[in-house]
């Protein structure tokens, strides 16, 4: 990352892709009058500074998002544990049709020295997980067969150390040829999967976990294999009991989409658990996206206790819940009754409902009613000096932006302090060759005004090939937010 932060003459787009998880953005967003300053440092001065605008910073994010690698063995010999030929094409689940027999490398050894065997040549002896490494000889009961990697042996021989060290063992280095049997609980998911569909198609690598479901997005390729997709998961994942498949794009209205059940029960009320914080749903409902619990607790790291936090597309509550948690006021808002059924009842589960005063609006009716009446009320008595901050977050990515115009002369009056005014985090999805400019430029157009040098941009997530997440915080300037009573 230093020699990132040295490439000031990198363009935006090269830096944007740079990183891991989260990267950082060269903008115009700050540019001061110590222009030789590192544009990092500047955003690192600027949040120490402000503390409650968040700048842009690298963090890993832990998403609940599995996967199914290759392993070494695959990349090795493909063929050694592939399934029995015949079950390509297959989109009825036959698991008796997976078994397959394969030759490997044994050592046959008395029982009493397995022990011994196996710590002396680990690093020779199958490893492969679900396989035992130790077998009986049904020949001779006293003896056992130490299966050893094919791809350690790869000619049946052991080569001089393994020698050396049997012998020291008294064990004759002759190594054994055994027929092993591997079945459909051998196999790994991708194996399976890789076997069953037609060659050089992609294989489904990885799903979302929401409680008990699994959650995919098959490709047009793979949804006749979508059932036996479904069942493969649910069988290689323990506490997996349902399988569904995304069959529309989310409704930008209450943000959920139909589903397809792949696989198992038929039951979408499930149970989640982010940051500490327990959450019931119904995933069919409502809208949880389990990659966004990292960008939950950053906002949450952002609030003190006392301050008072505005989520105007709220869902089920995972911004409202953890900063009432954090003993702050909070007004959280969905227009999906779905959504707001279940904000009340984890307000209760989370014992914050007290703490929550919870709506079912329209995202500019709650800006235009409770928001106003609140900071109407609230920013004229706040004391200089005084602590508290006002947050607003707006996470709904598909529209939110288009809301921003409901700050234009939102509130009567002479403004506050500068150091007063509401923050807002802003999310959106961008396209654009340059996705920090696009949405800073939307955002001014909705607002009315310049953001140049008062926002920060931050990289949530990457959505689709060319298709990011963004947060974009800013203060709302005291010229877009107040109106100016007449002399």
């Amino acid at each position: 990352l230093h020699n990132v932060c040295k490439m000031n003459d990198f363009s935006s787009r090269t830096l944007w892709r740079l990183g891991y998880h989260a990267r950082l953005l060269k903008t115009n967003h700050f540019r001061t009058a110590a222009s030789n300053t590192s544009f990092p440092a500047v955003w690192m001065l600027l949040a120490q500074h402000s503390g409650r605008i968040p700048g842009l910073f690298v963090v890993v994010r832990k998403n609940t998002f599995f996967t199914m690698p290759e392993t070494a063995e695959d990349k090795t010999n493909p063929e050694l544990y592939l399934p029995h030929p015949g079950v390509r094409g297959m989109t009825l689940l036959n698991r008796e049709a997976f078994k397959r027999t394969v030759v490997v490398p044994a050592l046959k050894v008395k029982k009493e020295i397995v022990s011994s065997v196996l710590k002396s040549l680990k690093q020779s002896v199958l490893q492969r997980p679900g396989l035992k490494r130790v077998v009986e000889d049904p020949e001779d009961e006293d003896s056992r067969f130490v299966i050893l990697d094919p791809h350690k042996i790869p000619e049946f021989s052991l080569g001089e150390s393994e020698q050396q060290v049997l012998k020291q063992l008294n064990v004759h280095p002759e190594v054994s040829k055994y027929n092993l049997e591997l079945t459909y609980e051998n196999f790994k998911s991708e194996e399976i999967l890789r076997a069953v569909l037609p060659e050089g198609q992609e294989v489904t690598s990885g799903f979302s976990r929401v409680g008990h479901i699994a959650h995919l997005n098959l490709r047009d390729h793979q949804l006749p294999y979508r059932h036996l997709i479904g069942q493969v998961i649910m069988d290689k994942n323990p506490g997996i009991t349902c399988v569904v498949n995304k069959t529309n794009i989310i409704d930008s209205t209450y943000r959920n989409f139909e589903m397809e059940v792949l696989a198992g029960e038929n039951n979408l009320v499930t149970k989640v658990k982010e940051n500490n914080i327990a959450y019931e749903l119904d995933f069919s409902k409502v809208y949880w996206n389990p990659r966004l619990s990292t960008e939950h607790g950053r906002i949450v790291e952002l609030l003190r206790p006392g301050d008072v936090l505005f989520d105007v597309f709220a869902g089920i509550g995972p911004f409202a819940i953890p900063a009432a948690r954090r003993k702050c006021r909070v007004f959280a808002n969905d227009l999906n009754p779905e959504s707001y059924t279940w904000l009340l009842h984890n307000c209760k589960l989370n014992k914050v409902d007290t703490k929550v005063k919870a709506f079912n609006m329209d995202g500019r009716d709650f800006l235009r009613g409770p928001v106003r009446e609140e900071l109407s009320k609230e920013l004229p008595l706040l004391k200089e000096g005084q602590k508290t901050a006002f947050h607003i977050v707006m996470n709904l990515p598909a529209l939110a932006v288009e809301f921003l115009d409901v700050f234009r002369h939102l509130l009567v009056g002479e403004p506050c302090s500068p150091a007063d005014l509401p923050t807002v985090h802003c999310y959106g999805f961008s396209k654009h060759s340059n996705p920090a400019r696009d949405i800073q430029e939307r955002a001014e157009a909705s607002l009315g005004t310049s953001l140049a040098g008062r926002c920060s941009i931050f990289l949530v997530r990457n959505v689709a090939p060319n298709k990011e997440m963004l947060c974009l915080s800013f203060q709302i300037p005291a010229d877009v937010l107040y109106k100016r009573p007449c002399p």
